[in-house]
């Protein structure tokens, strides 16, 4: 695992991979933080390992509290093409099924599954997601002036 915290190369966007079983709620979840708080500014996939039929309802509604709309997305298989075209790696509970590719940067982020849960318990873990985007943010994209447009 490479703990690499610089930027991609310059003039490309960084792009960041996040991956669930399920791809329907952390990863999605996730996944519209960094398109909303990066605003365009880092490439952002999803993916799951054994991705569900629909995005997780209480997911969907937690991020609408927060004014991100994530209805329009669908959870999609994890493909090694994503991964290899995916400058950091996020894992979020799929273990070893991520196929690894030397050279990427991997971060697990232990986070509880919202899978079956009401709104009220996914809200703690979208705000742990949160915290967690804008940390990966400040490490992507580390001169503050660039994302104050």
């Amino acid at each position: 695992m490479t703990e690499a915290n610089t930027p991609a190369p310059s003039g490309q966007k960084p792009s960041v991979l996040f991956v669930c079983v399920h791809n329907a709620g952390r990863s999605q979840m996730a996944a519209g933080y960094l398109s909303h708080l990066g605003k365009g500014k880092i490439e952002v996939r999803s993916a799951g390992s054994q991705p569900a039929d629909q995005i997780n309802p209480a997911a969907v509604e937690a991020m609408a509290e927060e004014g991100i709309d994530i209805t329009a997305e669908s959870p999609k298989i994890l493909t090694p093409e994503a991964v290899q075209a995916s400058d950091v790696v996020i894992t979020m509970g799929c273990g070893d099924e991520c196929p690894y590719f030397p050279g990427k940067r991997y971060e697990d982020w232990v986070l509880e599954d919202p899978a079956g849960k009401g709104v009220e318990s996914v809200r703690p873990i979208r705000d742990q997601i949160k915290a967690r985007i804008e940390q990966l943010i400040s490490e992507l994209l580390p001169t503050r002036a660039d994302n104050r447009q």
